[in-house]
């Protein structure tokens, strides 16, 4: 990158170039915030509804884990077996809620930036692993604010959580008076309570967070507008060469078009500014074809062809200056003007037919219908 272009402002937004270019090497928009906001809460509901069936299954397994027998201390090979029955029981009746966090974990980053798989951000580096860069990365102006934000997090949810316990101390302490079965049922009603709270305090720092991910993400991102100019050139290619190939392949059809005179039926002229050459092909059943057209320089070289080529020549301004401009190449007449066009057709054949010496005998066709909508003045 040239120095002009990094002294330059990066004011213009991303293009879609730039912008999947980024996504190919993983760099997307995330926010931390929302995705602890929505394991929190998609933990919270996954224990609201697994409840019952953990509550059953750890039940028995703290039941038989607290239950004692002689047959223990005479064979600890027993008790390691029970040990290990129970811990199976146990990861078996968590394993649902392990798996729903585990999926949610996966998905939820996908929230903002959607899926992501790019096999450039997994390419080892040297600048993940050298020291000097790695310290730069953690004393930089993004880390410090990572680390601002996270503290505030913090600071702001203990201050929810303390205000809460605060506000029901009395509430708390009342569980020490209340039967076992009682105290536990208030006790996990006031932490859900909590967990609630909690969840909505996560939900103001997620509606902070994911506007201002998303606004980070695209000033990342922002371009130059030199980048922009040199990011068109590499896409588009370069507009001079554009040019040259522009003019080269005007010019074969140019060409092409040319050769098209020498076998024309009849070229009709302005007489000087505009020349159409037609060609009628009667194994088709279709309309005669304009095959050249051209104004001023270009009508000049088709004339000469004519001539050159033995076409024969009509000067018709009117009937000119209507097929140039309504008709394009290699395209029929349209019916408006058949009957214009029929007569010159058929005075030009009538020419072909007759020698050199007596082609001045056939009188040339003079005032052709041309309908309002196709003349041209």
């Amino acid at each position: 990158m040239s120095d002009d272009s990094q002294q330059q402002e990066r004011t213009e937004e991303p293009t879609p170039r730039r912008l999947e270019k980024a996504r190919a090497e993983g760099k997307v928009a995330r926010s931390r915030e929302l995705t602890t906001f929505v394991m929190l809460f998609a933990g919270i509901l996954s224990l609201t509804s697994l409840s019952g069936a953990l509550f059953t299954a750890l039940g028995e397994v703290m039941t038989e884990a607290f239950s004692f027998e002689q047959q223990y201390l005479v064979e600890p090979r027993e008790m390691l077996i029970l040990l290990a029955l129970l811990g199976e029981r146990s990861l078996s009746a968590l394993l649902p809620l392990f798996l729903i966090m585990v999926l949610v974990a996966a998905l939820a980053p996908m929230l903002i930036g959607g899926f992501l798989m790019s096999a450039t951000s997994l390419k080892p580096k040297w600048s993940k692993i050298d020291p000097i860069k790695g310290f730069g990365r953690i004393f930089s102006a993004q880390a410090i604010a990572e680390l601002a934000k996270v503290l505030a997090k913090v600071a702001l949810l203990s201050s929810v959580v303390a205000m809460f316990l605060l506000s029901r101390v009395d509430d708390f302490l009342a569980l020490l008076t209340l039967p076992a079965m009682a105290a536990i049922s208030t006790g996990l009603y006031l932490a859900a309570l909590v967990c609630g709270l909690m969840i909505l305090t996560l939900i103001l720092v997620s509606l902070i967070d994911v506007p201002f991910q998303l606004w980070s993400h695209t000033k990342q991102l922002r371009m130059t507008r030199e980048e922009i100019r040199r990011e068109l050139k590499d896409s588009d290619g370069d507009p001079q060469l554009k040019a040259r190939i522009r003019a080269q392949q005007q010019e074969m059809a140019r060409r092409r078009m040319m050769d098209n005179v020498a076998t024309a039926d009849v070229v009709i002229t302005n007489p000087t500014h505009f020349a159409v050459a037609l060609s009628y092909a009667q194994a088709n059943e279709g309309a005669p074809r304009v095959v050249a057209k051209g104004a001023e320089r270009v009508a000049l070289r088709i004339r000469e062809l004519a001539k050159e080529h033995k076409v024969p020549l009509l000067e018709a301004p009117a009937l000119a200056r209507s097929l140039y401009r309504h008709v394009d190449l290699d395209q029929e007449i349209p019916y408006e003007l058949y009957t214009a066009v029929a007569e010159v057709m058929a005075w030009a054949l009538n020419l072909k037919r007759l020698p050199d010496h007596m082609q001045g005998v056939v009188p040339e066709p003079a005032a052709l219908a041309i309908p309002a909508s196709h003349r041209v003045e």
